[in-house]
Parts: structure tokens; sequence; C-alpha cells
């Protein structure tokens, strides 16, 4: 059907080009006001359009991040993997290799994350490798992603680990259905907890034992929609932020935010982070981490014990608040999301999906009590 349009439009091409040569000498003496416009512009717009639907059909793009992709690789699951991120836990190695880093507060007031990676089979080393707590697991099922843990808040977590709804590579936790055999180990060049690591191919051998599928289940949904050439200026209209501050900038904050100083800074086109005073960086290549989207995801959250295990909203269409800072500017709206097979979707304003400049991204989430603390510049 593409190759029809195609050769149709370079047919139009050659015969309008054949006329001029048939007019000799004149050409030069053609102006714009001796032409029909429709004759003139509307074939030039219909390349322009067809062009751009020969590429878009005939490249694939990463659901993750946007990018062109190999259709293999393309339809394989990702993994998804806690990170820890106390100071002792830091630098991260192999960090930088996540598509996205989801971010929250833990129970000590400060902030655990998790890596979703794509095309992970091939990576050497992943750390540090830290407990579950239920809104990643649940974040993670967004992206129909294998879940890997070391150890987890049981009471909170457990049930949903072995209720069947996400395909877990546990380890250090009793009573879990699918202890993790190969995936998981423990380097001496950190103290423990904080130095458990993990490669792709060690992963894999239990995936392939639990025969878990390495594509996408039929039911997934691409989360994110994405910014290309014809959408490129549709926020610039859009508030200017180059200073992301999810929890202020006092240590003494209870948001899990603040006590570890955590910014982003826009500049050169990406949002650069930090965090315990000076740049967030990866322990394998030595560079600061960054990011083409950082999105500010707002929740319902509370305390679940005297223990200070916290619980996060991440589902319904509660109309609570959503910040996506894409290209230098900020695009308000609200998200929603109905089942745990549903990503969260985020619309603006108008209630438009809020697209994203391909690439990575960084989301955090925001606890709703502590809204006002956030600080943008």
């Amino acid at each position: 059907m593409m190759h029809k349009k195609k050769y149709g439009t370079v047919l139009l091409i050659i015969t309008f080009l054949s006329l001029l040569m048939a007019c000799g000498n004149e050409i030069q003496h053609i102006t714009p006001e001796s032409l029909d416009d429709n004759v003139v512009t509307e074939p030039e717009k219909t390349v322009i359009e067809e062009q751009q639907d020969i590429i878009e059909e005939n490249n694939r793009y990463s659901y993750l991040t946007g990018l062109p992709i190999a259709e293999e690789k393309r339809n394989k699951r990702p993994i998804a993997v806690m990170l820890s991120n106390i100071e002792s836990g830091c630098p991260q190695y192999g960090i930088d290799k996540a598509s996205i880093i989801y971010e929250a507060p833990i129970e000590t007031r400060i902030t655990r994350l998790m890596g979703i990676f794509e095309d992970w089979e091939s990576i050497k080393k992943i750390g540090y490798i830290r407990s579950s707590r239920d809104y990643f697991v649940y974040s993670a099922m967004e992206y129909n992603a294998i879940y890997c843990h070391f150890g987890q808040a049981t009471l909170y977590v457990g049930e949903l680990l072995n209720s069947g709804r996400v395909d877990t590579i546990s380890a250090a936790v009793a009573g879990i259905n699918h202890p993790a055999q190969y995936a998981f180990h423990r380097t001496a060049e950190r103290k423990a907890p904080h130095n458990v690591i993990a490669s792709g191919s060690d992963i894999l051998m239990d995936v392939e034992k639990f025969g878990y599928s390495l594509t996408y289940h039929e039911n997934f949904k691409p989360k994110f929609t994405f910014i290309y050439d014809k959408d490129e200026d549709i926020y610039k209209n859009e508030t200017e932020v180059n200073e992301i501050y999810p929890g202020g900038m006092s240590v003494n904050a209870r948001n899990g935010y603040g006590k570890i100083q955590a910014y982003f800074e826009y500049k050169d086109g990406k949002y650069y982070r930090y965090q315990y005073g000076g740049p967030q960086i990866d322990e394998e290549t030595g560079n600061q981490l960054c990011y083409d989207n950082v999105i500010l995801q707002y929740c319902y959250g509370e305390v679940r014990d005297e223990n200070d295990y916290l619980a996060f909203s991440c589902h319904g269409d509660n109309g609570y608040p959503v910040q996506v800072f894409t290209d230098g500017k900020m695009i308000e709206g609200t998200w929603s999301r109905f089942s745990d097979n549903d990503p969260a979707i985020y619309v603006d304003n108008k209630g438009e999906n809020i697209k994203l400049t391909p690439g990575k991204t960084w989301i955090c989430i925001i606890w709703m009590e502590y809204a006002d603390d956030v600080i943008l510049n």
C-alpha cells in the first residue's frame, strides 16, 4: 500500500518536471503569481506527508523511550529492578542503562529507586539491589515487567508477589513461590546489605527456569506517547522550568526527597540529577545521570504502622495532579489508572495525552501531603 503511494507520487513529480522542461527557457520567467497555487503546493505537501508516513511505518520505536529499536527487542519484556538509594548504597552500578527510573519515599524518609531496563540480557552488572515495596510492584506492572528484588516488606507485599499477577525474581525472602537460584550475588566491594548485584544473563536463567514469557503479554498497553518532528513545537508556550526540587530544599523534610537533597537541573537539553550534595553518577561509567523527561506524579499516601512503612495509591481516577517536564517546559495535568494491567495515563488540562521527548524518563512519586514542599524554578 505504501509503495503504491510512493510510486504514485514519484510519477506525479516526473510528469510535473516534464511539463516544465517542455517550456524550454521560459522556466526562468515563471513567477508565483503566474501559477495556480493548488497545482504547485499541493503535490509538495503530499510528498512530505507521504515520506513521514513511510518513515513511521518502516521504523519501530521503543515503547519505553520512543527511540528506534529492532523489532525483536521492541517486543521483549523489560525487567524492573529495585535499587538502593541510601547514601552508603550509592553510586549505583549500571543505573544509566535503565530506560525509566521510578523514585518513591520509603520508611526511613529517604527514597528507593526502581529501574526499568529493556534489552537487558547483555547487561553485565546491575546494583545495588534492595527489597520490595508493593507500590513499586504495581508500577512495574504498568510495563508488564519481570520484577526483580532482594528482600521485601513481607507483611505488605508478600501476598501480591505470590498472587501470580506479576512475574518475580525474588531472593532473601521466606515463603516466596519463585525464589531465585541464579540471579543475585554479593560483591566483596561493598558492605552488606548494599552489595547485591545481578547480571542480565543470570536473571535470564531464572526467567527460563520459571517459564516466564520473554515477550509482552497480549493485554500489554504502551504507557507513553512521544513527540516527533511534526509535534516538536506543541509545548512552546508552556511554562519554562529549569530546576526541579521534588522535596524542596530542607534536609529536615519528611517527604523522602528533601533529606537526600534530590533535584534536577535542565541544561543542554537534558535534566541532570543531583543528590547528597553533588551529581548523582553511575559507578560503571562515572557519568552524571541525565534524562530527557522528568515526571512528578502526585499520589495519596499514608503511614501503615509504627515502623513507618508507607502506602501510596497506584490506581484510580481521582484527578490527582501530574507535572511533566520535557524540553525545558512544564505541562500540568492529571493522571488515572484503572487496573493492574493498565498504565497510568497522563493528560493535560484539555484532556489530551501529554507527550514526551524520546529518550529516558525519571518518575518521582510525590506524597500529596507534602505537595507544597515541591520547588520549581
